[in-house]
């Protein structure tokens, strides 16, 4: 009886340090149950925080833009009303809410900023502000109309009529872009034919500077009408 109680303990012995092993070198239910749920936790709450954020930035870019245009607005009533300071600072406010990929409302605040300072006869500010404009958007037509019209006041002549062709391109119906060419090319032609004639005369004040060393003027030097060459006369 002792032998076969002794081989019963032993057995009971083997068993229960089997168990033992087997249950250490395996996870439990529990723990395995236990880190998937830790992992699943972790990336929802990153996706409920990621779409929270996105949420924040797109209600964030909603009452920017409908501030944007709430400062334009007002900026036009106050244009009308000849207040042209103060409506160049509500559109500046409006550039400064209006987000980045409102392109059009961007370039509509700078248009409108050129035209206060036309009319305040700032139009160095009016072209910058139309230049500002037509980079946001190259088929702004009063952007160029109106920096066509600050070119005219500087009698940039030759600058205002590319700003009116451009507008053909865009708008070949535009009778007043066509008119302004018209009045525009003989002021041009009559500033380069002015410059030429400066530069001329101080070519030859130049001219005249050197040649006097020798006891000469350029109007020595006299055209042959035939030939185009220059032949020395001994007036003076």
């Amino acid at each position: 009886m002792a032998v076969i109680e002794a081989e019963i303990n032993n057995r009971g012995d083997d068993s229960e340090q089997t168990k033992e092993e087997d249950f250490k070198s395996k996870p439990t239910e529990e723990e395995g149950i236990e880190t998937g749920k830790k992992e699943e936790h972790g990336n929802d709450s990153k996706e409920e925080e990621e779409e929270s954020l996105k949420k924040d930035d797109l209600l964030k870019q909603q009452r920017d833009l409908a501030q944007a245009n709430d400062a334009k607005t007002e900026g036009n009533q106050l244009f009308v009303a000849g207040q042209f300071e103060d409506a160049l600072s509500k559109y500046e406010l409006a550039l400064y809410f209006a987000p980045s990929d409102e392109i059009q409302l961007r370039s509509i605040c700078h248009s409108n900023r050129a035209v206060c300072f036309l009319k305040q006869n700032k139009y160095e500010e009016a072209i910058k502000e139309c230049t500002k404009a037509l980079e946001l958007n190259a088929k702004n037509v009063r952007a160029l109309i109106r920096r066509g019209e600050a070119h005219e006041k500087l009698e940039h002549f030759d600058k205002a009529i590319a700003d009116m062709k451009k507008i053909l391109e865009l708008d070949p119906s535009n009778d007043q872009a066509r008119k302004s060419i018209r009045h525009l090319e003989p002021l041009a032609a009559e500033k380069r034919e002015k410059m030429m004639q400066e530069m001329q005369g101080k070519l030859k004040e130049m001219g005249n500077s050197f040649l006097g060393i020798f006891g000469m003027s350029v109007d020595n030097f006299v055209k042959d009408p035939n030939t185009g060459s220059y032949t020395l006369s001994s007036r003076r």
